[in-house]
């Protein structure tokens, strides 16, 4: 019997530390797209005890005899991540761990835009997506608003609008601004009242990137993507990497800013804070007392605050809030000297606040599904004076949405997103003893299911279905089909459509704020317009080391039925909106060449516009629509701290309201960069030719103590050169 204890003393220690050896299990996935990464790795700190991930992102890590344990996980491409853990875990608990993507090593770029978080080169839908390197050299050339930006991109045209606001209108594949959306992080609040005036008041310092869908995309986010959808997507903090960027600019054309962003995050709290401000000098460029540059200051402000209660929730609040006064006119009343001769002025006094929150959570780490509930509300006040009427009015706007994506990437399965959202705007004249308008509101609720089916590897199928009840203007129900097939690793195809539709607005670029007060009210006739459209395209891709190539071919073609249309009545002086008995009809193509080697970077593009409008056979084309377009950028970096650009383009002949066409032009512009440690400066030169409208023509017709103008198809400050440096620290 004494000999028999020593045997179970063994034993029982042997079990003991048999039992007292823990497993961990986690699934480890992509931060963005919640996909699986194969090969993922797991070690426990400072051992050599580790472990790989299956083909569903799974992986086991046994024998580990602490219960907490210190976690180290990491996968190529992505940031590596630590995270303690008490074991043992719940029969069938899983860690889910989220890796976010390193942009200093994986050049994959995800797109937000269709819900499905999905890498730009597995989308169906073709997506243009301008990142942060372009968004930081853009923004030292035209640190204010977006529009330099924007009008950089093929098929993009930007169209000056007004010679007094300095107003601008951004045309998509032939189709007038209001034909496009534009959404700041997925929430469309910047139409309405706000007319154009969104896109101006939009600095880029704390942009992450714009991702621009061309062709119909009402099916997405709701009516008035006829022409397209531009979506602004803000920074997020990185984890325990605060940013800290001033930007300074001066221009020749007395334009001054001054823009500054600031982030942090700390384990479950994070924040992003954009403050700048523009001053602009009003300038008389081509010296016939009028201005052609306005007078304009703006602030904005636009903090945000992240929570992450664990690696599976997310919260975002923000807050922005734009001030801005803009002042155009005769320049003797511009500077506080009118008499009987000099009466002429627009002033445009407008202050925007909008609240934003925006809460995300994974439901299904083995899958990767996502619940994404979002809203946003803005109260815009606009003050409109002239010297012969004025508008003083409040837009309220609102949109809230609820969404859930249901994942399983893998070939033959489905992606679906399920969702339902209200859009809502409000708008309230002050003055209404002045007008003809009258107050009214909007209220569109819709539901949407969005399916992408990944038939195979090399074929992905996206349908969509919207049905939006508009209270004023009836249910619109909105298809949307497209389809990429991978013919190889460097040659595809992308084909889709879809049908939108755009609710009547009487802000629209035709008018000026003087012709507020004679608008009539919608008559009880007036519909919604409504578009089907298409676009093709094929892109050849190669890429060998540091050397890339693209080339892409695409095709577009839109048609609007009913399009509301503008009728001056001189008798009375009222101005009606009607819709028009036959559509506008856009189509055309696109071609572009981009080529990469290293730091240098070469661009060759053509775009082909053929816009005609079905009622008018006397004047068939639509107005201020280029029939062609060419550009070419080239940029070459000497070494670590120089680095140059240079753009060309060509802008073919435009059709005027009256029939008339106007002569082609061309436009360059070069710039300088010079980096140094945290500094970077740079001097860029706008229309290096000095090419402008007023050198061929004076715009300025009638009695000037209440002129009219000639339709803008050139620029009007000629050339312009800026001066930036950018501080990070």
């Amino acid at each position: 019997m004494y000999l028999k204890l020593p045997f179970f003393l063994f034993l029982w220690l042997t079990a003991s530390a048999a039992f007292g050896q823990n497993t961990c299990r986690a699934i480890v996935r992509d931060s963005v797209t919640h996909e699986a990464l194969v090969g993922a790795t797991v070690v426990v700190h400072g051992t050599a005890n580790g472990a790989s991930a299956d083909a569903k992102g799974k992986v086991t890590l046994e024998n580990i005899p602490e219960e907490i344990v210190q976690l180290d996980f990491s996968s190529l491409g992505y940031k590596a991540k630590t995270m303690r853990l008490t074991l043992p875990q719940a029969p069938g608990e899983s860690l889910l761990v989220l890796l976010a993507p390193n942009a200093n090593e994986l050049e994959e770029i995800v797109v937000t835009s269709t819900r499905t978080n999905s890498r730009i080169e597995d989308l169906p839908t073709r997506v243009e997506v301008l990142g942060a390197e372009e968004l930081e050299e853009e923004g030292s050339f035209k640190p204010g608003n977006i529009v330099s930006l924007l009008g950089d991109v093929a098929s993009m045209q930007v169209q000056p609008t007004s010679a007094t606001t300095g107003n601008a209108d951004l045309r998509i594949q032939g189709l007038q601004g209001k034909y496009t959306q534009l959404l700041r992080d997925g929430l469309p609040l910047f139409g309405g009242y706000a007319g154009s005036f969104g896109i101006l008041q939009i600095p880029p310092l704390d942009l992450r990137q714009v991702e621009i869908i061309k062709g119909a995309s009402s099916t997405l986010y709701g009516g008035g993507a006829i022409a397209g959808m531009i979506n602004l997507i803000s920074k997020e903090p990185l984890q325990n990497a605060p940013e800290h960027v001033l930007l300074l600019n001066q221009s020749t054309l007395c334009e001054s800013n001054a823009n500054g962003y600031f982030s942090a995050r700390h384990d479950k709290v994070g924040y992003t804070l954009f403050v700048g401000g523009t001053r602009q000098q009003s300038v008389d460029v081509n010296h016939d007392d009028f201005s052609d540059v306005p007078r304009l200051g703006s602030v904005t402000v636009h903090p945000r605050f992240f929570l992450y209660p664990n690696d599976i929730s997310k919260v975002i609040i923000g807050y922005t809030s734009t001030y801005e006064k803009r002042q155009g006119g005769d320049m003797q009343v511009l500077n506080d000297k009118p008499d009987s001769q000099h009466q002429f002025f627009i002033t445009n006094v407008s202050w925007r606040n909008t609240v934003d929150a925006r809460y995300e959570r994974t439901t299904n780490a083995e899958r990767g599904d996502q619940l994404i509930l979002k809203g946003s509300a803005s109260d815009f006040r606009r003050v409109a004076r002239t010297n012969t009427t004025g508008l003083n009015a409040r837009q309220l706007s609102y949109y809230a949405e609820g969404s859930y994506l249901r994942r399983n990437g893998s070939p033959g399965h489905h992606d679906v997103v399920l969702g339902a959202n209200v859009t809502g705007e409000s708008f309230r004249p002050r003055n209404l003893a002045d007008l003809q308008l009258r107050p009214y509101n909007y209220v569109t609720p819709g539901i949407f299911v969005q399916d992408d089916w990944k038939l195979t590897a090399a074929f992905n199928l996206q349908t969509g279905l919207r049905i939006d009840r508009h209270n004023c203007y009836g249910t619109f129900v909105l298809p949307r089909l497209s389809a990429l097939y991978k013919f190889s690793a460097r040659v595809s195809s992308r084909l889709g459509g879809g049908l939108g539709y755009k609710a009547p607005s009487f802000f629209v670029n035709e008018l000026d704020e003087r012709d507020f007060a004679h608008v009539l009210p919608f008559a009880s006739t007036v519909r919604a317009e409504q578009s089907a459209g298409a676009n093709w395209d094929l892109n050849y891709q190669l890429t060998d080391g540091e050397f890339s190539l693209t080339i892409n071919q695409s095709f577009f073609l839109t048609r609007i039925q009913h399009p509301l249309l503008l009728n001056f009545d001189p008798t009375t002086g009222f101005i009606t909106f009607f819709n028009a008995p036959k559509p506008f009809l856009t189509r055309g193509f696109e071609t572009y060449v981009r080529m990469r080697e290293d730091e240098t970077e070469l661009y060759l593009g053509y775009v082909f516009t053929d816009a005609r409008k079905r009622y008018d056979t006397t004047n068939p084309y639509l107005s201020l629509i280029a029939r062609h377009k060419l550009a070419g950028v080239g940029t070459y970096e000497f070494s670590e701290h120089w680095r140059a650009g240079l753009e060309a383009s060509y802008i073919g002949k435009q059709y005027l309201d009256d029939g008339t066409t106007t002569p082609g032009y061309p436009i360059m512009a070069a710039m300088v960069r010079y980096a140094t440690g945290p500094l970077a400066f740079v001097l860029n030169t706008e229309n290096l030719l000095n090419y402008r409208i007023t050198r061929k023509e004076n715009i300025v017709l009638g009695d000037r103590t209440n002129p009219t103008f000639r339709q803008l198809w050139a620029p009007l400050e000629g050339r312009v050169t800026n001066l930036s440096v950018t501080a990070k620290f």
